[in-house]
């Protein structure tokens, strides 16, 4: 068997030719990027498989739905044995753009986050690094993937987590209707919308959702000018660093198909985007906005939903005699290994 090219460069034409916008605070999304082919599809098929969680029916795409803006719409995802997170799942759509990931920070990149859900007991059931590639190493189909993509037969944690970012560098969103706008295409908002835009800079929001992901790149103060009231007990970057100053500081989420991955913030309590507009406004900007200023911002946020990829389901690698069957009510980690 061929070993398969595994570089390639995604070139993804802007849909307008004319000249981008660039003294706007927001950047269109861009997709000029050297992916590895076939690391990325070994990714994808990680991405989809449930036999990396301990149950066996637990996948990435649990969660992050990619035929559902990249997340399942709950206040709290439900993960191993019916427990439920202790925070709202983000999108994994354009996660790329994130200057770091999770709600706290406490991923560098994509490929360290990819390893947390699967190492969570409540999220896909607190599997060890060992166990999975155990498990991986079971499947002939795997193996020889692994091999092709990497170069050894063996199996490491750290090229399981690889692979996983590498295919989800390729969830990119671009050619939003405010992105052709961007690149010079007056007619592709309307006169609400555009309102919405010039409020959302004027009154500040544009100060911290800004870049190619209209946020995702800074960590701010969530409560500015009134406290946030909620009875999540996560406190962002205070949870990784446990400095008073980052008590109640998140990662900026990301604004790009904020109208499809409702609820909104980390503990999901603002169930629609008028809420979420709301709420912004009034804690962080110290100001009430009025009806009509709250649905010109949310008509403009609206225009952030952009192209999503066209993804095939891949067929999994079958597993052997050897591969555990799937436990999703198992009492332990220890009944699910085997020897």
């Amino acid at each position: 068997m061929k070993i398969r090219i595994i570089t390639a460069v995604l070139l993804v034409a802007c849909v307008s030719t004319a000249r981008a916008a660039t003294d706007e605070p927001i950047q269109p999304i861009q997709l000029v990027k050297e992916i590895n082919l076939a690391k990325a599809d070994l990714g994808k098929q990680l991405f989809f498989d449930g036999r990396l969680s301990r149950s066996g029916i637990l996948s990435c795409a649990t969660c992050h739905n990619l035929a559902q803006a990249g997340v399942d719409n709950l206040q709290y995802s439900v993960g191993d044995r019916w427990k439920l997170d202790d925070i709202n799942t983000p999108t994994v759509y354009n996660s790329s753009l994130n200057f770091v990931q999770f709600w706290d920070g406490r991923a560098s990149d994509l490929q360290a986050q990819a390893g947390g859900p699967i190492g969570n007991p409540v999220e896909m059931g607190g599997f060890t690094h060992v166990i999975v590639t155990d498990v991986l190493k079971t499947m002939p189909g795997y193996v020889t993937e692994f091999n092709e993509v990497y170069g050894t037969n063996d199996i490491s944690f750290d090229e399981v987590t690889g692979a996983i970012a590498e295919f989800e560098k390729t969830l990119k969103t671009p050619n939003g209707r405010f992105d052709h706008w961007l690149r010079g295409d007056k007619n592709a908002i309307d006169a609400q919308e555009l309102a919405g835009y010039q409020l959302f800079k004027s009154i500040g929001c544009s100060a911290c959702h800004n870049g190619e992901g209209v946020g995702g790149n800074s960590f701010q103060k969530l409560g500015v000018f009134a406290p946030y009231k909620t009875n999540n007990p996560a406190e962002g970057r205070y949870d990784v660093t446990k400095k008073d100053k980052d008590r109640m500081t998140f990662k900026v989420p990301m604004l790009r198909n904020v109208a499809l991955t409702y609820p909104y913030f980390h503990d999901g309590a603002a169930r629609t985007l008028h809420d979420a507009v709301e709420t912004m406004g009034r804690i962080q900007l110290g100001r009430k906005l009025t009806p009509k200023e709250n649905g010109e911002i949310v008509a403009f946020l609206k225009t952030l939903t952009g192209e999503f990829p066209s993804i095939v389901l891949p067929q999994l690698p079958a597993g052997s005699d050897a591969t555990p069957l799937s436990q999703p009510f198992a009492g332990t980690p220890e009944a699910h290994h085997f020897q």
